[in-house]
């Protein structure tokens, strides 16, 4: 694969045979991040799970001290109170069983996050495959299936990421932007890090973080020392 000359710059400045620590990993990535806008930076770590065995799923949410950098649009299926107080918490957009047609008939998928109260998932599951493939089905692992919408809202708004298991078990998940300072993104890093080792399943054999790799939109990958990092 050719690479233009922005990223060949950039990828002279991360030695591939070497392992970093967060704290060098993400001087780098400060480094490299140069394109014309803001872009996100994101870990990448090759797990050991096998997410067809039900006691090997890794899923989760954790709230980032520093919030992601992005302004994140949410969606509440609730009724009665609960759509009241899902409006008075700053949900973005808040409904119930009308909102099925406009999302599958017409497309509108004009949010990043679905919340929903336990009695409307009869509702929200119609969406399934709609929402299922994006990754937007609530669910209450990642505490967006909850009668708690003030909270779960907060939360979201402060800046938390869902973390799970890809189809190769791999896990991506954002930290932040690469405007942030080292410290912010350090901080992001290790709480995301802080909350994967405290999902590591029990009936896991062997390495649990295979590799990890700290990336930014346009940039190289820096590879993270796993023996630092997994515990």
């Amino acid at each position: 694969m050719k690479h233009g000359k922005r990223y060949t710059e950039a990828a002279k400045l991360v030695d591939r045979s070497q392992y970093y620590d967060v704290a060098d990993a993400v001087g780098v990535i400060k480094k490299t991040a140069n394109a014309k806008f803001d872009e996100t930076v994101e870990l990448h770590v090759r797990t050991g799970a096998d997410g067809r065995h039900a006691d090997q799923q890794i899923r989760g949410a954790v709230v980032l001290p520093h919030g992601t950098g992005k302004t994140v649009r949410i969606l509440v299926f609730a009724k009665g109170p609960k759509e009241d107080e899902a409006k008075a918490a700053g949900a973005d957009f808040v409904g119930g069983q009308e909102l099925i047609p406009k999302i599958q008939n017409e497309g509108w998928l004009d949010f990043d996050v679905v919340v929903a109260t336990p009695d409307m998932m009869g509702v929200v599951g119609r969406l399934g495959k709609v929402l299922g493939p994006k990754g937007l089905m609530p669910n209450p692992k990642s505490g967006t299936v909850t009668m708690d919408l003030t909270k779960a809202i907060a939360d979201i708004k402060a800046g938390k990421v869902e973390y799970r298991l890809d189809k190769t078990n791999i896990i991506h998940c954002p930290v932040g932007k690469a405007s942030f300072t080292e410290e912010q993104l350090r901080e992001n890093l290790q709480a995301l890090l802080d909350a994967l080792n405290k999902a590591k399943p029990s009936s896991l054999k062997g390495a649990y973080m295979k590799s990890a790799v700290l990336t930014s939109t346009m940039g190289p990958g820096v590879k993270l020392n796993t023996a630092k990092i997994a515990n």
